[in-house]
């Protein structure tokens, strides 16, 4: 029992971390405009699917396409946002809960068309490493390329212009439009930013286990759930909230059935919805 402890404890701190990258998205696009991407999960499978038709035709390493797939998340975030968020982005929120999900509709429609609802995978394996516990590499890849884009994005934001001038308009979008600041190009990049790390996750999570077009709605609910936790808003707060949600998951399954821990994990939602809905790190704006 002790082992097998140890070894959940990994695998939930390595699982963790691409959770915390998908929520991070999530957190992203609520923190500076205060939207909850409905699409979000959507964009998790094409990030999947992408990566699975650049290996399977092209014969790219999933680890070299993830830079495309990331532009391409980037670009297409830019271009929801000015075709499906812009002008109703100051109307009911109903509005771009609607528009979101018109989108996730659309995408999912077009992804089942395409590839039924069928399981795939990338066929690409890195072998594991046996000490001080059995790890696969692809897991210790992953977890290390979403640290280096939670750190990354943390620099963005705190250390460049375009980085501060989507924390400016994020605390007063009124406050940055009269200094000067685009306002509404700044928006538009904050959401293909979330999108981007959406579609990374996908690519990331296709490298660990098999996947199929829907499959982006358990992570969408996952990235709600650590939102929550960590902080609508936060992102590093996501990361953490990803870590913590990753062992809280492989340490229940130690314990008792798989079926359970869904239940669980909703269960912790409330709870933290109850007694601190700020999250446990308190959420930015």
């Amino acid at each position: 029992m002790g082992n097998a402890l140890i070894v959940a404890l990994i695998d939930g701190l390595l699982i963790g971390s691409v959770y915390g990258i998908a929520a991070m998205g999530l957190t992203l696009i609520w923190g500076v405009m205060s939207v909850i991407n409905l699409a979000h999960g959507a964009i998790i499978a094409l990030g999947m699917f992408g990566t699975y038709l650049l290996f399977s035709s092209l014969g790219l390493n999933p680890y070299v396409a993830l830079p495309l797939v990331a532009g391409v998340g980037l670009v297409a975030g830019m271009l929801i946002y000015w075709t499906a968020i812009h002008r109703i982005l100051n109307g009911p929120t109903l509005s771009a809960l609607l528009a979101t999900f018109a989108i996730n509709m659309i995408i999912i429609g077009l992804g089942t068309a395409q590839f039924s609802t069928s399981m795939y995978n990338v066929n690409f394996n890195l072998g594991s490493v046996e000490q001080p516990v059995l790890m696969q590499w692809s897991r210790i890849i992953a977890a290390l390329v979403a640290i280096t884009l939670a750190v990354g994005l943390q620099f963005f934001l705190h250390r460049t212009r375009p980085g501060k001038y989507i924390r400016a308009v994020s605390n007063n979008r009124d406050a940055a439009d009269l200094m000067g600041i685009p306002s509404s190009r700044v928006l538009a990049l904050s959401f293909g930013l979330g999108t981007m790390l959406a579609a990374v996750a996908g690519v990331l999570i296709a490298t660990i286990t098999p996947f199929t077009i829907l499959g982006g709605t358990t992570y969408q609910l996952k990235s709600f759930v650590i939102g929550v936790m960590g902080g609508l808003g936060n992102p590093i707060g996501a990361l953490v909230g990803g870590l913590i949600l990753g062992v809280l998951e492989s340490t229940f399954s130690v314990f008792m059935p798989n079926t359970w821990v869904p239940v669980l994990e909703f269960m912790l939602f409330v709870l933290i919805l109850v007694v601190r809905p700020s999250g446990l790190f308190g959420g930015e704006r």
